[in-house]
């Protein structure tokens, strides 16, 4: 994958999306920070994840159809300006409530980028939509990566400092594409019902339904293992920096290669059942070092399902691509918002560790469901997922 094969929009949007995604990687590090600052316990602390892929889910229904009204790239200046105003007012506020709320609605500006980056580079990539999912995918991961970077030295000072900086970045995105991402060509208006008929077709809700339960444990991952590291700030942003660029390497250089070798469900397929054994040894690991490491390794195998995921989503419906990537969001992250408040539950009452193991068994279960839905997807071998 050469960056010069794209079309610049393509690289324009994957730079924006970048990002966009720093912002949220920016609060894992200073997780604990605020849980000790403001009071708080794990359990409320989660919230502030919960809130914010609640409302990203639910809006996601909402995305695919504004985008087909005001086009995508006014959708996508509209989030981008949502999450830079709302994570400037996270910086003012002193309470975990408060803080909750303002999340919500930077899920809410998060939701209206997301749906409409991925139309974009899908929309202009012509015939390589799968190399530019996966530069997707990549600016996602960098993103997410140095998030926690950023979160970690700016949060070894204050707590309030990450949620600046992500505000800051925002404005430059929101000047960035402004100046440099051109309108793909315009889908037919839809609603709501057409977003949610996508899922009348069984492969749509089968890969939807498969992500929502990968993100639950992704997000049990990402979400919750900062409070129980036992790291300074700015050693929780390295090891989630470690972990985005294992999801780098695993959306751009595994995936295609085990897609290629194997074809594009089943090596989903395997990536879920080694993300959960992943998830079980966190849940038996009883020292920091090994669960860094851990978490480190799982991203090779999250940067394999979100661009494998992402790639059926656009690809097994026949629906416009703002629908499809509506709807597979939608349930995706509705169902990966009740990760972060189960988990902060559990370790909160019941163990500290406990919440991996519910992590393994919910992805295990869509392990369990993509192997009894094959055929759903109209291709199962290696030769018919790279003529798809």
């Amino acid at each position: 994958m050469c960056l010069r094969d794209f079309h610049p929009a393509v690289l324009a949007t994957a730079l924006a999306t970048f990002v966009s995604f720093l912002g949220i990687g920016v609060v894992d590090p200073i997780l604990p920070s605020i849980a000790r600052e403001l009071g708080a316990s794990h359990f409320m602390v989660m919230f502030l994840f919960t809130s914010y892929l609640l409302v990203m889910g639910l809006a996601n229904l909402v995305a695919g159809t504004l985008a087909t009204r005001i086009g995508s790239k006014n959708t996508m200046l509209l989030g981008i300006g949502t999450v830079a105003v709302f994570a400037g007012a996270c910086a003012l506020v002193s309470t975990i409530e408060s803080l909750a709320i303002l999340r919500g609605f930077w899920g809410l500006g998060n939701a209206l980028f997301t749906t409409t980056a991925l139309a974009i580079i899908v929309g202009v990539a012509g015939g390589s939509s799968k190399s530019a999912i996966s530069l997707y995918e990549a600016a996602l991961g960098f993103g997410i990566a140095c998030g926690p970077l950023l979160g970690g030295l700016l949060g070894a000072q204050s707590w309030r400092l990450p949620f600046a900086g992500t505000s800051i970045l925002m404005i430059v995105a929101f000047g960035f594409v402004v100046a440099t991402v051109t309108e793909p060509d315009t889908e037919r208006q839809q609603g709501i019902r057409d977003i949610v008929g996508t899922f009348r077709h069984t492969g749509v809700l089968t890969n939807a339904v498969i992500g929502m339960l990968y993100t639950f444990g992704f997000f049990t991952l990402l979400a919750y293992t900062p409070l129980v590291l036992g790291l300074r700030t700015v050693q929780i942003g390295l090891v989630f920096f470690g972990w985005g660029l294992f999801v780098i390497v695993g959306a751009t250089v595994l995936s295609p290669r085990l897609n290629r070798r194997f074809g594009t469900p089943e090596t989903t397929s395997g990536a879920l059942a080694v993300f959960a054994g992943i998830l079980c040894l966190m849940w038996l690991s009883s020292t920091t070092k090994v669960l860094s490491g851990l978490v480190i390794l799982g991203g090779l195998l999250c940067g394999i399902l979100n661009a494998n995921l992402s790639t059926l989503a656009m690809e097994i419906s026949s629906h416009s691509r703002s629908a499809a990537s509506g709807a597979f969001n939608s349930l995706r992250f509705t169902g990966g918002a009740f990760a972060p408040i189960t988990a902060g539950y559990l370790g909160q009452n019941y163990g500290a560790t406990l919440p991996f193991l519910l992590g393994a068994v919910v992805v295990v279960v869509g392990f369990v469901v993509l192997l009894g839905r094959f055929s759903e997807f109209g291709f199962s071998s290696p030769e018919s997922v790279t003529s798809h």
